[in-house]
């Protein structure tokens, strides 16, 4: 655990030195490509704006098929993707505003065309960190290939669908895939820790435990 962590914060160190130099070469130079091939946009759109509906939405129902069927199992899955989304929520705000990179179209008006517009900053991706912090959750608890290749094969169309609208650079989205993935993997880690220091209790009959109101 101590390796990949190390592994993540190296990345990140190494991706806010090289975005100076690697947005003005190969990276501005690809995203230009994808961002041209306008007969993907109005794909791009819809698998975009997917991607905070499907992140909060599947650890909502997750947990609400759980407490219907009492799967105790289930409940603590719901936690954890629902925890590994914060995680990576703050770690992604919080290079946003150390890196604060401008967006692509703002760098290079007269390269990159917008399909949508937006005033957060660019790196990461933050639509793309969500995903793959969605699907990595999701294989990590359920490693079953119909939950990994489905799961992997939306967060890759996110990350393609943000170059495509032009709102990130490649590393942008490269960051976002390891940042998410990363996030999802640690709070795995602690979730397993934490749950077997506590002797694996059971959630649903503590909340069960608590008082209701008459």
């Amino acid at each position: 655990m101590r390796k990949f962590t190390t592994i993540i914060l190296l990345w990140s160190v190494f991706s806010v030195f090289s975005t100076q130099v690697s947005a003005q070469n190969a990276d501005i130079d690809l995203l230009r490509s994808i961002n041209r091939n306008t007969g993907t946009i109005g794909a791009s759109k819809f698998i975009s704006n997917t991607t905070t509906g499907v992140a909060i939405g599947v650890p909502i129902i997750m947990g609400a098929v759980a407490l219907i069927n009492k799967d105790d199992d289930l409940l603590k899955s719901a936690l954890y993707v629902g925890v590994s989304i914060g995680v990576d929520g703050v770690l992604t705000l919080g290079l946003k505003d150390i890196v604060r990179r401008p967006r692509p179209y703002v760098t290079y008006p007269n390269d990159i065309n917008p399909y949508e517009a937006e005033t957060s900053l660019s790196f990461p991706s933050g639509h793309t960190s969500l995903a793959f912090t969605t699907a990595t959750a999701l294989s990590l608890k359920f490693p079953k290939w119909y939950v990994i290749a489905p799961s992997y094969l939306w967060a890759c169309s996110v990350g393609y669908s943000r170059m495509n609208l032009g709102m990130h650079y490649p590393t942008d989205v490269l960051g976002g895939a390891i940042i998410g993935a990363g996030s999802a993997f640690i709070t795995y880690k602690i979730n397993n820790w934490f749950w077997k220091k506590e002797g694996n209790k059971k959630l649903i009959s503590q909340l069960e435990l608590l008082p209701t109101k008459q």
